[in-house]
């Protein structure tokens, strides 16, 4: 039986689906993808499911089609305003004086046990660091000897609605998720290498809607932020600035926006369509990037200020790295290692092996990281794996057994 990995990044300007197989040792071949415009989420946020559903059956049609393959089941990337992410702090006895897998499991359990609102959910519960003892930086506890065992994690939480609304798309486009990723941790799968998240990065991925923040430090993710701001303000910004169409206005972002003037020449012209029948008139690019460059600095001084919420913002060694289209402006890099004071770099899904060059591209990072999440066989959620709920009730049900029999 074929291994089929699919993952679907529903974002707020397009969907994206790749299909992929996984071989045995664990070799990922790519076998297809599909792309549809969407216009049914704003912010990241579902508001019209029946546009949203379409643009998945779009994409999903696409890549049956390129695959040869039936996709039935997805792991989706999630995103939008309503992610919060928090820190929290578990301290537990030890049993027996050596630490065990089932010590881990009710560290994590203690952490988790924060007073979290009943119209949200949990997505990931993401281990920093533990302490035995008076040890601390421990990455792997089990088998030392301890008497106190101590837990730092990371929960990512989403909106209840967000998932229900999200799910009732993906089942009336004809397929099952099996999971929901906050996507700059699928973004971050794909783009970033091992020794940046040791020495610390912080990964924006500038979508349609939103933008997302994912920041990372001793191999850990310190910080996590979603902001309300995107590609979209941009077109929008232009559209309202040089009154055009909001579909010419895309266009024009594409092929002549820039995100600082410092990179445009003053005889720079550029052709814009009238609007309403109107003749079409020419301006200076420098006019475009006018526009474009008060936006960036938006978003790039807000996701600083996020970055210096994390607590290690002086510990970034490895800088930033930008995905999502946006990341494709022209300028971005010089404006953002202007704001930041720090390396910046613009991120492609490199540790998916056998994409297509097409694919090779900042707006794809996410899809990608869906289907190298599913390949490893893990999830950085709170549904599966050893900090999952199989985990915990496999553990408390040993701790039973144990102090009773």
């Amino acid at each position: 039986m074929r291994n089929l990995l699919t993952g679907l990044d529903i974002g707020t300007s397009k969907v994206c689906a790749l299909v992929a197989e996984a071989s045995p040792d664990g070799e990922v071949a790519l076998l297809g993808h599909g792309a549809a415009p969407c216009t049914g989420l704003r912010k990241g946020v579902v508001v019209n499911i029946d546009a949203t559903v379409e643009a998945i059956r779009a994409a999903l049609d696409e890549a049956e089609k390129s695959s040869g393959q039936r996709i039935g089941s997805v792991v989706v990337g999630v995103a939008g305003p309503h992610i919060r992410g928090l820190n929290s702090h578990g301290i537990v006895a030890v049993r027996g004086g050596e630490v065990g897998a089932r010590d881990v499991d009710r560290v994590i359990d203690a952490a988790r046990a924060v007073a979290i609102p009943l119209d949200r959910q949990v997505l990931h519960i993401l281990p920093q660091q533990f302490a035995v003892d008076d040890q601390e930086g421990v990455r792997e506890p089990i088998g030392m000897a301890g008497v106190r065992l101590e837990a730092r994690i990371h929960i990512v939480t989403a909106a209840q609605t967000y998932g229900q609304n999200l799910t009732k798309c993906c089942e009336r486009a004809g397929i099952t998720p099996l999971e929901m990723i906050f996507e700059p941790l699928a973004s971050a799968d794909a783009a970033l290498f091992p020794e940046e998240r040791e020495l610390g990065v912080a990964l924006l991925d500038i979508g349609g809607g939103t933008t997302d923040i994912v920041v990372f430090h001793a191999g850990a993710v310190m910080h996590t932020a979603v902001l309300p701001l995107g590609g979209n303000h941009l077109t929008s910004d232009i559209a309202a600035g040089i009154r055009t169409p909001i579909a010419d206005a895309e266009k024009l972002k594409i092929s002549y926006g820039a995100a600082t003037n410092l990179i445009v020449r003053r005889e720079e012209m550029v052709q814009v369509p009238g609007v309403g029948g109107r003749e079409p008139k020419t301006i200076a690019r420098r006019m475009l990037s006018d526009i474009l460059e008060p936006r960036m600095e938006e978003i790039f001084a807000m996701a600083q200020r996020e970055i210096v919420r994390s607590g290690v913002a002086d510990c970034l060694a490895s800088g930033v790295v930008l995905v999502g289209g946006t990341a494709l402006l022209e300028g971005t890099q010089e404006l953002a290692e202007r704001i930041f004071g720090v390396p910046v770099r613009r991120g492609l899904p490199i540790n998916l092996r056998g994409l297509p060059e097409e694919l090779m591209k900042p707006m794809h990072t996410t899809a990608a990281g869906l289907i190298l999440h599913q390949s490893a066989g893990r999830s950085v959620g709170a549904g599966m794996g050893r900090y999952g709920r199989w985990g915990r009730l496999r553990s408390r049900l040993s701790d039973w057994v144990r102090d009773f029999f």
